[in-house]
C-alpha cells in the first residue's frame, strides 16, 4: 500500500510535539496516548495492527497485529482521517522530554530500523514491524535493543528520542560504540551487533553494564542523551521507600549522608 502524502510542523525545542496536515481523505496514524489535539472535521478511529494492511484480509491485520504485540505495544492504534473538505491539523505529543525526528522512509529506502517504544505516528501505508535479530550476541544481551522495530514504505513516519539528538554518518567499515538503550534508530545497511566491555574492572566496577551496542557503517544512526528507562530507574531510585520517606528527608547531612551512603548519583 502507497503511504499517504502529509506535510507536518515540529513545535517546542525539549517537550515538543508535531502538527500533521491532513488533506482531504488523508490518513495518519498513532500509538494509543500520543494525541494532544485536533480540529473538527477529523475522525478518529480505532484500528487493528499499524493500518498497513486495512485493505487486506482478516489473516493480514492479525500478522500487522501481532507483530507489535511481540514488541510490547498494544494490538491497536488510532487512525486520523480527515473526512471534510478543507486542509485539517492533528497534533502528536513526545511522552517525556527529548526530540521528535521526521523519517522520510523513501528518502532512507524504504526502511528504518528503530527502538521498540520510538515510534510515535505515520502517514497511513506504513508497516510497522520488527526486527529480529540473526546474531546470538544481540538475543542475549542486547537489553533494549533486542527486539528492534522497523518501519518499512515509502512515507513519514516519526519518532522520539530522549534528552538531547545525536545524529551520526557513518562511513563505509566505520564503527561507533553505543550504549544498548542510548540506541533511537539507524538505517537499514548499518550492522548492528553486541560487545563485551572486556576488562575484569570495568565489568565489575564499571556501573556501565557488561556489553555495549557497536553500530557499523555505512549508514546514519540517531543516539539519545537520555532513554526514557534510565529516566525511569533514576525516579525509582530516588522515591520514598513504603512505610518511610526518601533516604535524606529530614537527615542534618543530607546530600553528604547520602555520598557517604554510597549513592553519589546525583
Amino acid at each position: 500500500m502507497r503511504a499517504h502524502e502529509i506535510d507536518y510542523h515540529i513545535y517546542g525545542e525539549e517537550m515538543q510535539y508535531v502538527e500533521i496536515e491532513l488533506d482531504p481523505q488523508e490518513v495518519v496514524v498513532a500509538e494509543a496516548g500520543s494525541f494532544m489535539m485536533m480540529d473538527n472535521g477529523i475522525k478518529m478511529e480505532t484500528i487493528f495492527g499499524d493500518g498497513s494492511q486495512q485493505e487486506g484480509g482478516i489473516f493480514g491485520k492479525l500478522l500487522s497485529a501481532g507483530k507489535r504485540v511481540l514488541t510490547g505495544e498494544s494490538l491497536f492504534m488510532t487512525a486520523y482521517q480527515n473526512v471534510d473538505f478543507g486542509k485539517k491539523k492533528v497534533s502528536f505529543a513526545s511522552p517525556y522530554p527529548g526530540k521528535i525526528v521526521p523519517i522520510d522512509l523513501q528518502e532512507y529506502g524504504g526502511k528504518f530500523i528503530c527502538q521498540k517504544d520510538a515510534f510515535l505516528c505515520a502517514a497511513k501505508g506504513v508497516s510497522v514491524g520488527i526486527d529480529f535479530s540473526r546474531k546470538l550476541g544481540r538475543g542475549l544481551f542486547g537489553g533494549e535493543g533486542f527486539i528492534m522495530q522497523k518501519l518499512e514504505g515509502d512515507g513519514m513516519a516519526f519518532i522520539h528520542a530522549g534528552g538531547t539528538l545525536a545524529r551520526k554518518e557513518l562511513k563505509a567499515g566505520e564503527m561507533l560504540k553505543v550504549d544498548t538503550g542510548c540506541i533511537v534508530g539507524f538505517t537499514k545497511d548499518i550492522d548492528y551487533d553486541i560487545e563485551f566491555v572486556g576488562g575484569i574492572k570495568n565489568t565489575i566496577f564499571g556501573g556501565e553494564g557488561v556489553f555495549f551496542a557497536t553500530l557499523r557503517g555505512p549508514g546514519i544512526a540517531y543516539i539519545q542523551s537520555l532513554p526514557f528507562s534510565r529516566l525511569a530507574d533514576r525516579i525509582i531510585a530516588s522515591a520514598p521507600k513504603a512505610g518511610g520517606s526518601s533516604r535524606d528527608e529530614g537527615s542534618l547531612l543530607g546530600g553528604l549522608g547520602r555520598m557517604l551512603d554510597g549513592d553519589n548519583r546525583f
